[in-house]
């Protein structure tokens, strides 16, 4: 491996860590606060920017999303993105000893699959490949605008989401799949930005990532993954949720990011077949979970009293 790709790879693996630390924050301050609601937006909002364990979460994530743009800047998406989606693992040891959760069989062995997909998918990785920084505007369009359509038809069918009246339960899957999609698509505007920053020098670093459309379509797309996330995470367990949006985020921006930037697929044929493998494996996994009967969450208010309690007694 090279040094650029080294240090990209250390660079993502404290990514995810951050980020994924950050999430476990976020769920112990949501069990605190009242019921969100996706459609007040404003309320949610103030609900979350008043709540300081919930900033420090967020602070964390935002250290986790600064070091993945560094992490771009030095190896392809096909070599950071398997690390960052090893953060399932963090998640899924923290979600335990931390929030106690618990998951059924059928759960755990397609979470655990899961993990598998993330395995193959880091050793598929080509250190000596190269990094593409090149995208045309009109074909990130033509990739990005689809998939937010899916993902905002995915988070309508989630109660409290969007505009029916009578849509399916709430599931971990559903927000997991839509908050996945939004977080892909932001993921491929920050690998466009790192390129911006890569060609500007000092203060023309700044301009040109104020004046590029990606920093907007970044924007739009985590707010918008944002507030989906909070609520899934306070409805949903963490160890279903967070699964399911990293990795399926993860596939999508692989793939969709090495036919934008132009970065190709392993020349050796075990690294191609474990990379399709890996990709084949995690879209399984998410329609599996997605018919796993799903366990009720405590509502917050329910589990800070019986927090409450634990500590009490």
């Amino acid at each position: 491996m090279t040094g650029g790709t080294d240090t990209g790879l250390t660079l993502a693996l404290l990514s995810t860590t951050a980020y994924n630390s950050g999430l476990i924050v976020e769920k112990q301050a949501l069990a605190r606060l009242p019921a969100l609601n996706g459609r007040r937006v404003l309320a949610l909002a103030v609900s979350l920017l008043t709540a300081p364990r919930w900033l420090a979460g967020f602070a964390l994530m935002l250290c986790g999303l600064g070091l993945q743009v560094l992490a771009l800047m030095f190896a392809p998406v096909t070599v950071v993105q398997p690390v960052i989606a090893s953060g399932v693992a963090i998640v899924l040891v923290l979600s335990r000893i931390v929030l106690r959760e618990r998951l059924g069989r059928g759960e755990y062995a397609c979470v655990g699959v899961m993990a598998v997909s993330v395995i193959l998918l880091a050793f598929s990785a080509d250190g000596a490949a190269a990094v593409g920084f090149a995208v045309s505007g009109a074909r990130m369009a033509a990739v990005a605008i689809p998939t937010c359509l899916v993902a905002l038809a995915a988070a309508a069918g989630v109660p409290g989401s969007g505009p029916r009246k009578h849509a399916r339960p709430a599931t971990g899957v559903s927000y997991g799949v839509a908050t996945g999609l939004l977080y892909g698509v932001a993921a491929l505007a920050i690998k466009a930005l790192s390129g911006a920053i890569r060609h500007a020098h000092g203060a023309g670093a700044v301009s040109a990532v104020l004046s590029s459309p990606y920093l907007y379509v970044m924007a739009a797309c985590s707010a918008a993954g944002l507030l989906l996330f909070q609520t899934a995470l306070q409805r949903c367990r963490i160890s279903i949720v967070a699964p399911v949006s990293n990795v399926l985020g993860s596939i999508y921006f692989m793939v969709a990011g090495t036919w934008l930037f132009h970065e190709r697929l392993p020349a050796d044929p075990v690294r191609l077949a474990l990379r399709l493998a890996g990709i084949l494996i995690a879209g399984a996994v998410v329609v599996l979970l997605s018919r796993q009967a799903a366990t009720p969450e405590p509502s917050p208010q329910r589990s800070a009293l019986e927090e409450s309690r634990a500590y009490l007694a």
